[in-house]
């Protein structure tokens, strides 16, 4: 935690139920970066700042219901994904649609991740990543990519902390084998 963050704390009591726009708007400005990473890895691309836009509209409007005690960025992060699944679902849709419109005409995306990741071996991992079951690549990008706790991992994903842990180490066991394989 930042000295900024301590100082201002969580902020979600300051920016709850009857709070201000300013202590909301602090937690925006200390929460987005870590918004904007999870949507890109949730699969949201260039539309990752429309995705935490709209994770940031949904949570100032929910912040009554925001409960006293429970950490945010876990629970923005929730808000976050879910932004970035409703995206891909609705991407997907609109993709099956327009094929069979079009026939055997495809539709193509510009793969802006693959831009941004240039090092061969940062290349085959996030290849590796990518090739893991949902559940097992969720609790990979939040640790390690997210850098979150256990805790907020768990929070994140609604699981249980031992299946953070489990599933990790699962991933983890099939991202050696993948890696090393490739090399």
């Amino acid at each position: 935690m930042t000295r900024e963050e301590a100082a201002i704390g969580d902020g979600a009591e300051a920016a709850g139920p009857g709070g201000e726009r300013a202590a909301f708007a602090d937690l925006v400005r200390i929460h987005a970066p870590v918004a904007k990473r999870a949507a890109v890895l949730w699969g949201a691309g260039a539309e990752a700042d429309d995705v935490v836009q709209e994770a940031f509209v949904k949570a100032f409007r929910a912040m009554p219901r925001f409960r006293a005690g429970q950490e945010f960025r876990p629970w923005l992060l929730r808000i976050v994904i879910n932004e970035a699944r409703n995206l891909h679902r609705g991407r997907t849709r609109r993709e099956q649609r327009e094929q069979r419109w079009w026939g055997d005409r495809t539709v193509s995306h510009p793969d802006t991740e693959a831009m941004v990741i240039t090092a061969v071996s940062a290349e085959t991992l996030g290849a590796a990543v990518d090739r893991l079951p949902e559940p097992l690549r969720a609790v990979v990008i939040c640790r390690y990519l997210l850098e979150l706790s256990e805790a907020e991992t768990a929070a994140s994903l609604r699981v249980p902390r031992g299946t953070v842990k489990s599933r990790l180490s699962r991933a983890l066991v099939r991202l050696r084998t993948e890696v090393s394989d490739d090399e």
